[in-house]
């Protein structure tokens, strides 16, 4: 059965909602995204440094939502501060994880931060590189 949320290339604008929760974010597929992209939308990955640095889609902005330590995984305190400094509040935005699941919570952490256009790619960075679409490597496009 097919996820409700899930669009296409072609996309309605999503009201603001104060209270977004993961259920509201619209999650579009990488070939809606590479669309996207192409048609001037930013690409925010939220994976970490290390993991951006070993590939991302091409013209990505890197801002990570979860920190590696020694105690394990921990959020980015400054993630919206840090995403407010690259991206406006009204900037169509895509965000990206490896599999869809750190971009999902940030994508609702966006939403409810008053950023309007904000989407998330469902499958992450695993399905872009499945689907055999263009990566840069290294350490590009960091905040």
């Amino acid at each position: 059965m097919e996820n409700p949320k899930r669009e296409s290339a072609k996309l309605l604008p999503m009201p603001c909602n104060s209270s977004s929760s993961e259920a509201d974010v619209v999650t579009v597929d990488v070939h809606a995204t590479k669309d996207l992209i192409h048609s001037g939308h930013h690409y925010l990955d939220v994976r970490t440094v290390e993991e951006f640095n070993r590939g991302h889609p091409v013209k990505a902005l890197n801002v990570p939502y979860l920190f590696m330590t020694p105690e394990g995984r921990v959020k980015n305190p400054e993630f919206i501060h840090q995403v407010s400094s690259i991206c406006s509040k009204s900037d169509q935005i895509i965000v990206g994880c490896q599999s869809g699941a750190r971009s999902l919570k940030a994508s609702a952490e966006l939403l409810n931060a008053d950023f309007l256009n904000v989407k998330n790619m469902g499958g992450g960075y695993a399905d872009w590189v499945e689907n055999g679409f263009d990566v840069n490597k290294g350490n590009i496009a960091h905040l």
